[in-house]
């Protein structure tokens, strides 16, 4: 019984995307000057901890950056998600379009229903994706 007490305290524990990256000087550029997200720490030079709201996001050198081809950390923006496109569309991200079934797409957001979200990549082609939700 105690075993799932401890288990059940990560319902109520922010948890941390990790993304995986080649170089974290190029990655430091990504993720600082493109999307803005605000350094909270180190862990060694090869470890990067951004805040994200209230949330964080790792990034760390790996040989294994990359290779994930599912995506790796989700923004829910809201309304904003419009402008955000636009803005991160000046700052040279391109996004990535996929053929879902059911799904249209609005230049490069994606709609299905009342969802809708856009995915673009990191240098290192980690998936990344913004959503209304």
């Amino acid at each position: 019984m105690e075993l799932f007490k401890e288990v059940d305290v990560l319902g109520s524990t922010n948890a941390a995307a990790t993304i995986a990256v080649k170089d974290i000087a190029v990655a430091r550029r990504f993720y600082e000057d493109k999307l803005g997200l605000e350094l909270s720490g180190t862990e060694g030079e090869g470890v990067r901890r951004y805040r994200s709201g209230s949330s964080t996001i790792l990034v760390y050198e790996s040989r294994f950056a990359g290779t994930n081809q599912a995506t790796a950390a989700t923004w829910l923006v809201g309304d904003a998600l419009g402008a955000i496109v636009r803005a991160l569309t000046a700052k040279g991200i391109a996004f990535e379009h996929y053929d879902f079934p059911g799904t249209t797409r609005e230049g490069d957001v994606h709609v299905s229903g009342t969802t809708r979200v856009a995915w673009f990549k990191d240098p290192d082609g980690n998936i990344l994706s913004i959503v209304n939700g």
